[in-house]
This record gives structure tokens, C-alpha cells and sequence, in this order.
């Protein structure tokens, strides 16, 4: 099996994130431009704050969410850039590999 390519390694941890339902749920509560606290998200999520929270965290961590602290809260949005640059980066590996 061949090796990972090396253009995909930065965005590999964003698709494994991405790979969860409830990942993609969150990512999804967004609005264009939107900034939320974790109590935002646990208010329309069906999971307890411990598990959103946990979510965030990876999502945060792969790159897909960036986020702020502003007080005591900390404040999420997308990554908009690094998700196309990923989005990106695949869709040009097929077209030439594939």
C-alpha cells in the first residue's frame, strides 16, 4: 500500500475529525461567519457538554475550528480557509492521480 501523500498529511487530522457524525453535526450548526460558545452548541445538540466540549476539542485540534477566549468563554467559528485548502488539496490530487 502506498504511502500517504506528503500534500495530505496537514489535512489528515481534519478528515478524521470530519469522520464522525457528531463532528459534522457540530460543524454544521454554524451560520456563515458565526462564532459560538460551547453552551451555544449544547443547546441545540443532543450530547452533554462534557461530550461537545470533547468534540470541539478535536475539531480544534485537526484544524477544522479555531477559537478564542474572550472572558470565561471560549468562542469556536471554521476554519474556512484550511477546510478548502483541504478540500482543495484532494480535489487536485484526483484529478491528476486518479
Amino acid at each position: 500500500m502506498r504511502a500517504i501523500p506528503k500534500e495530505w498529511r496537514t489535512i489528515a487530522k481534519a478528515y478524521t475529525a470530519l469522520g464522525d457524525e457528531h463532528r459534522q453535526r457540530i460543524l454544521l450548526t454554524f451560520a456563515p461567519g458565526e462564532h459560538l460558545n460551547v453552551g451555544r452548541i449544547v443547546e441545540v445538540s443532543t450530547l452533554s457538554r462534557s461530550a461537545v466540549s470533547h468534540h470541539l476539542k478535536t475539531l480544534r485540534d485537526a484544524g477544522v475550528l479555531q477559537s478564542e477566549k474572550r472572558g470565561k468563554e471560549v468562542y469556536f467559528w471554521i476554519n474556512k480557509a484550511f477546510l478548502i485548502e483541504a478540500m482543495e488539496t484532494v480535489i487536485d490530487y484526483i484529478k491528476r492521480k486518479a
